[in-house]
């Protein structure tokens, strides 16, 4: 029966050939942003806090950016599939267009209401002086991190198109030179060595901003000037004209999966703010979880792109069904053990972790045991992401809509919501209660798979 889930070694070379490079990039970037968080974390308890709040925030700008490349993405992966330059350049210009437009409205709103956002997070119980403090920094912080709103939608734009069609390396090549340079950066502007100031967490935020732009600089750069490796980008600005049945095409499967990516962020951003009613060391214990977590899950979620490229060009190509849902189960198989294998060394890390940051004991007790919840569901997290690259790589984006962000909204966050309102549960079971919501989401999306209704070409 196992080896239904085992491929043969022309298998995993294609694997790896995708997965690798997306899984060095992402694991350089996030343990980079682990030096960073803790960089940040030896400046103290209440300026981790405040940047731990911004972040969150800015997740859902992120995420909004992620999700509306990807449904010229779906397609991207398919024209490739089926050797259609032109169908990729014009879906180049439809990423370029939205993540241009979402920039400037994220900077706009972010302006217009980052006080009032970021004082939702500081309400919970706790010395008054240290929300102020909080407030102070995460402002501080934000302004400087909205400069970088630009050229990490442009980076986005080309990273994901290169990954689509092929070329993994070189956005992991910007990746990870960005990552340097904001790590060096960071030790120079947050300590003040060299002769420069000590900024803090602005010089964290300037460090940051000065990465994306480098990053951009690196895979654009390559991108044009490597004109037979990216034929599609010849002529691309001569100008923005995109079929009006593409753009139909793409905005009818696209802009679910942007609405999805707003609302599920949204929703990751509304549950951290009903733990952080728990107290104001839920905040500062909920950055040391969320960002062990992040290094741990680097491989189940690349993976999660690897099955949407794999599957997209598959699809692209119009393979056997059967072909296609052979190589599918084998791929979620290893992005399944992948996630169970992490989880375990996360459980290992649990204790020692926390230790490195520069906080209280309650925080670092509090963050043991978020970390713990984490690992024990990552094997199910590992499922549902592959699941859910799996769907929208056959452009089920109204299905994915429904099993990823309405999902979010029908069940983890009304639990959230009622059960830190309305009782006086602590922050562990909370958080356990809220995290096991997911098992239920495994079965739906085992369902949707067997169903097969995302096995379709839509580039035909």
């Amino acid at each position: 029966m196992f080896h239904r889930y085992i491929g043969d070694r022309a298998f995993y070379r294609r694997i790896f050939s995708v997965a690798v490079p997306i899984i060095i990039q992402n694991g350089i970037t996030n343990f980079v942003s682990l030096l960073d968080n803790v960089m940040v974390g030896q400046v103290g308890t209440v300026p981790m806090s405040g940047v731990s709040i911004v972040n969150g925030l800015l997740f859902v700008f992120n995420l909004c950016i992620f999700g509306a490349s990807s449904g010229a993405g779906i397609f991207t992966a398919q024209f490739f599939g089926s050797r259609d330059q032109e169908g990729v350049r014009h879906t180049f210009r439809f990423k370029f267009l939205v993540c241009l437009l979402l920039s400037v409205l994220g900077c706009v709103l972010f302006l217009a209401g980052g006080r009032g956002l970021i004082g939702l997070y500081l309400t919970g119980e706790g010395d008054p002086a240290v929300a102020q403090g909080a407030m102070e920094y995460s402002l501080d912080y934000l302004h400087v991190m909205l400069w970088g709103f630009l050229p990490f939608a442009l980076t986005n734009v080309y990273s994901s198109t290169l990954r689509e069609t092929g070329e993994t390396v070189v956005p992991m090549v910007g990746g990870i030179s960005a990552v340097l340079v904001n790590l060096c950066l960071n030790y120079v502007l947050i300590f003040g060595h060299f002769g420069a100031p000590a900024l803090g967490v602005v010089g964290a935020a300037i460090a940051t901003v000065i990465s994306r732009y480098a990053e951009l600089l690196i895979v654009a750069g390559w991108a044009h000037l490597h004109p037979q490796r990216t034929p599609y980008l010849k002529g691309v600005y001569r100008s923005m004209y995109i079929p009006g049945k593409l753009f139909g095409a793409i905005t009818a499967k696209g802009m679910p999966l942007l609405i999805n990516e707003f609302l599920w962020s949204t929703g990751t951003a509304f549950l951290s703010q009903c733990y952080s009613t728990c107290g104001l060391d839920v905040v500062p214990a909920m950055n040391i979880s969320s960002t062990m977590f992040n290094l741990g899950s680097v491989v189940f979620l690349s993976m999660g792109n690897a099955v949407g490229i794999i599957m997209g060009q598959l699809l692209g190509a119009s393979t056997p069904k059967q072909e296609v849902r052979d190589t599918n189960r084998k791929l979620i198989a290893v992005s399944v053990a992948s996630g169970l294998f992490f989880g375990c060394l996360m459980a290992m890390f649990s204790g020692l972790f926390p230790r490195i940051y520069n906080t209280t004991d309650h925080v670092r007790q509090l963050a043991t045991l978020l970390i713990c919840i984490s690992a024990a569901m990552m094997p199910f997290n590992s499922y549902t992401n592959a699941t859910y690259f799996t769907l929208r790589s056959g452009g089920q984006t109204m299905v994915t809509f429904l099993f990823d962000s309405c999902f979010m909204w029908l069940c983890p966050v009304p639990l959230a919501f009622l059960l830190s309102r309305f009782t006086g549960i602590s922050i562990v079971p909370l958080y356990l209660i809220c995290q096991s919501a997911d098992l239920i989401k495994c079965v739906i999306g085992a369902r949707m798979l067997r169903q097969g209704k995302w096995i379709q070409n839509m580039t035909a």
